[in-house]
């Protein structure tokens, strides 16, 4: 695979990987709307309420990740595969010493063809310490020392 079809191939897992969390978490959202919807006034009382509370709580909590997910939406179309730097950001294949790092959103490992990426935003720990670098740079992180072998 070429460079540029191994980006496209990855870019592409992003994406599908958003679309995924975005129906999970409209389902959850559905399902909570519903549950809220059927529940009627029982003679339970404070129990009854205690379950409309925690229903509240986990709608709220949906719609965080909901509203997490919209970033990460809005950001996908900022990924750059075709622009060529010298040094890393976001939309570059990082070769290391350790493994190749594709600067996205955090979706963690996607193998291609049998090759290992690690798809890191720029954001975590190790996609701040990518950011910038420049082939055979060092970094040390989590008790390691990489080297950039390669930036495309």
């Amino acid at each position: 695979m070429t460079v540029l079809e191994i980006k496209t191939a990855l870019l592409e897992a992003c994406h599908e990987n958003v679309d995924k969390r975005f129906d999970k978490v409209n389902k959850t959202i559905a399902g909570i709307v519903e549950a809220l919807g059927s529940a009627s006034k029982s003679s339970a009382g404070d129990k009854h309420e205690t379950a409309r509370a925690m229903l509240q709580i986990d709608r709220e909590n949906a719609g965080k990740q909901l509203g997490e997910l919209e970033n990460l939406e809005r950001l996908l179309p900022k990924v750059d595969i075709l622009a060529t730097t010298d040094y890393a950001r976001l939309g570059s294949l990082v070769q290391t010493n350790h493994g190749t790092f594709f600067i996205s959103i955090s979706l963690g490992v996607v193998t291609l063809s049998k090759t290992t990426y690690y798809c890191v935003a720029l954001q975590a720990p190790i996609g701040k310490e990518l950011a910038g670098t420049k082939q055979n740079d060092h970094f040390a992180f989590n008790g390691k020392t990489y080297k950039i072998i390669s930036i495309d």
